[in-house]
């Protein structure tokens, strides 16, 4: 039953009722009727409440869990090799795409740069998916990233970067930044660049991300991102929620709301 599963979902999330019924812009009685069976949800309700559990919208509708999608190794293999050698990561396939695309995108513009490391390209990921999210209600990657001590952390970066680097488009380098360590990404020249899975105006917004981050350290973009209110809401080692990017402070905020 439809109703038990979203209560089990926002349980499991540690979720208000509260928090619910505002992202699907209704009451708490009338979200309270949903969870009780007494209500359905509309289709425009269902999407926000699959984007809010970060669950495929087909699973959500069904009450399953997130399903495992396999991704497989690109190269001149037999079908039967790229089974065998199949990644299996917990997000669809279009979703695995801009991942891809993006990462490679922001090294091939600045990877090179002393300051990109390893830790940059985390809060760059971060504020690419959580800016895109304030600005257009809408999710561009729409990757999961949870809480470290260091700032928001994308999941699925080291199952990626291990992908690229097996399919030479990445090179992995050791390197230090003013006396700190640090993990550097090169983008193999040679290797042609395919962004079919990012629309013009999620590469206008990217660019502008990278305009305006893309020169920080790794110490001043983290501590950016400890300013934010997903990063500051979040529980230890616990995902980041989207809709909090409405209750950003003036420092990480970057959308122009209307005076109430």
């Amino acid at each position: 039953m439809l109703s038990k599963f979203i209560r089990e979902q926002r349980k499991k999330r540690n979720l208000t009722q509260e928090f619910l019924a505002s992202a699907l812009k209704i009451s708490r009685p009338t979200y309270m009727q949903i969870e009780q069976g007494e209500r359905d949800l509309t289709i425009t309700e269902a999407k926000k409440m699959a984007e809010v559990f970060d669950i495929p919208f087909e699973n959500f509708l069904e009450g399953k869990e997130d399903t495992k999608t396999v991704i497989k190794i690109e190269g001149k293999k037999k079908q039967k090799q790229e089974a065998e050698d199949a990644i299996r990561i917990n997000v669809p396939q279009e979703k695995a795409e801009k991942f891809e695309q993006t990462l490679l995108y922001i090294l091939a513009k600045i990877g090179g740069k002393p300051n990109i490391g390893q830790t940059v390209l985390y809060k760059l990921l971060y504020f690419i998916d959580f800016d895109y999210y304030e600005k257009f209600e809408e999710q561009l990657i729409g990757a999961k990233y949870i809480k470290n001590h260091y700032g928001p952390t994308p999941v699925m970066f080291a199952k990626f970067i291990e992908r690229l680097e097996k399919k030479g488009k990445v090179e992995k380098i050791k390197s230090k930044f003013y006396k700190h360590e640090q993990t550097k990404y090169l983008v193999n020249p040679n290797e042609p660049l395919n962004l079919s899975a990012l629309s013009a105006q999620e590469l206008a917004h990217i660019d502008w991300e990278i305009d305006r981050l893309g020169d920080l350290t790794a110490t001043q973009i983290s501590a950016l991102s400890h300013l934010d209110t997903p990063w500051v809401s979040a529980k230890d080692r616990e995902p980041l929620e989207y809709e909090h990017v409405f209750y950003r402070p003036e420092e990480t905020s970057v959308r122009e709301y209307e005076p109430l």
